[in-house]
């Protein structure tokens, strides 16, 4: 699979500079994440990255997408109430759009979220290290079937 020009094509290269041994298995699963707007689960990673290398079990692909996630080259997200999902958009900060229907997954950049904060009296003592919004919503797509099984027009 030919990777694509953007934040995470070159997370083989990434890896490489960190002095990650880059085995097969790694590579072919650097290589399935690699692209804009990349979310996929680990079951669809490991689909993909069989094309490849049919030997790759999901036990190595869990174990690799940890290790990505560990070591701030892959973000775990967590939409709904499905399968978590592997971003390897980590250059680049920004939130996501997540279509309840079908589970289509966006990067987007909200306006203001860089000003977004917490006052300190909202903390609870915490240390704030991170702050992840998913918009929820329809896609076209499903918005589109959603009206045609109402009976609504589509336009």
């Amino acid at each position: 699979m030919p990777a694509e020009d953007g934040p995470a094509s070159d997370l083989a290269q990434r890896l490489r500079d960190r002095g990650w041994r880059l085995t097969a298995q790694r590579r072919v699963v650097a290589e399935v994440l690699a692209g804009e707007h990349v979310h996929l689960t680990a079951d669809e990673v490991h689909t993909m990255a069989q094309r490849t290398l049919p030997e790759i079990s999901l036990a190595t692909v869990y174990n690799t997408l940890n290790e990505l996630v560990g070591m701030g080259e892959a973000l775990e997200i967590a939409p709904g109430d499905g399968p978590k999902r592997y971003d390897p958009n980590v250059a680049t900060a920004h939130h996501h759009l997540h279509c309840v229907s079908c589970g289509a997954l966006r990067d987007v950049n909200p306006e203001g979220a860089a000003a977004l904060s917490l006052p300190p009296d909202e903390r609870h003592g915490f240390e704030v290290l991170d702050v992840d919004i998913v918009f929820r919503g329809r896609c076209p797509h499903c918005r589109e079937v959603a009206a045609t099984a109402a009976g609504w027009p589509t336009a």
